[in-house]
């Protein structure tokens, strides 16, 4: 219930990457283990990492590279989950969190790393920051969740989701020990992941944050221009 991976043809994967100005982003060993586009112009002014919704993919979030190469000199990484389009493995809570320790030290350290963590995705993020926390220097979490046992819990009131639930997602611990700038946005509409677990997470962290609430948005829907919206976010960062 937790992952719905879509899965491609490698043939596939490198056409839709070609429409979207992607390329593959390999590891030393030469497996593929995301996609990248780099900044059009040199040097970057730092480097984000996405991390994806469970209903997404790499390819999928183009859009993001789109909006924030908009406005800033950004190289811009998607990591792609292990069971999801034509990479091997099944996704679990253990399997991503592995795959992102090795994108993140893919990423090197010569420059700020940045995150964006989507629905699923925010609690790979913030998994990240806590773990690594000297590493990232800002975050933006869209739809995200506290926990994810307690989304959970909202969709199955009268099952013991505390006692079945393996892969928790426990956003809001890993943030504990992060101290850099948080951006989060809800939707008011939202039925995937209601606006009240987005709204815990942001209540309990204790970080710089600032939070973007579009009453009338369903779930990751930014109800401003693409351009409006990255360069607030690009301004919070810069501030903190």
């Amino acid at each position: 219930m937790i992952y719905v991976p879509r899965h491609f043809t490698s043939e596939q994967v490198d056409e839709a990457a070609g429409a979207a100005r992607l390329a593959r982003w390999r590891n030393p060993t030469g497996q593929a283990i995301g996609m990248k586009r780099l900044a059009f112009s040199r040097p970057a002014a730092g480097r984000l990492l996405i991390v994806y919704g469970n209903g997404s993919w790499t390819v999928g979030c183009a859009h993001y590279a789109d909006g924030i190469q908009s406005v800033a000199a950004f190289d811009v990484f998607l990591l792609e989950y292990p069971g999801y389009a034509d990479r091997p493995g099944s996704p679990s809570q253990e399997g991503i969190f592995r795959a992102a320790d090795e994108a993140l030290e893919l990423l090197g350290t010569n420059q700020p790393v940045y995150l964006l963590g989507e629905s699923l995705g925010s609690g790979v993020a913030a998994y990240l920051a806590g773990t690594h926390p000297g590493r990232i220097t800002g975050l933006i979490l869209l739809s995200p969740y506290d926990r994810l046992a307690s989304v959970a819990q909202g969709r199955l009131p009268f099952l013991p989701v505390s006692l079945l639930l393996v892969d928790r997602f426990p956003s809001l611990d890993y943030l504990r020990q992060y101290h850099g700038p948080v951006g989060i946005m809800v939707d008011g509409l939202d039925r995937t992941v209601p606006e009240k677990f987005g709204l815990r997470l942001y209540d309990g962290y204790a970080g710089p944050k600032r939070l973007w609430r579009f009453p009338d948005g369903r779930h990751i829907s930014i109800r401003e221009p693409p351009e409006q919206f990255w360069g607030e976010v690009l301004n919070f960062w810069g501030r903190n």
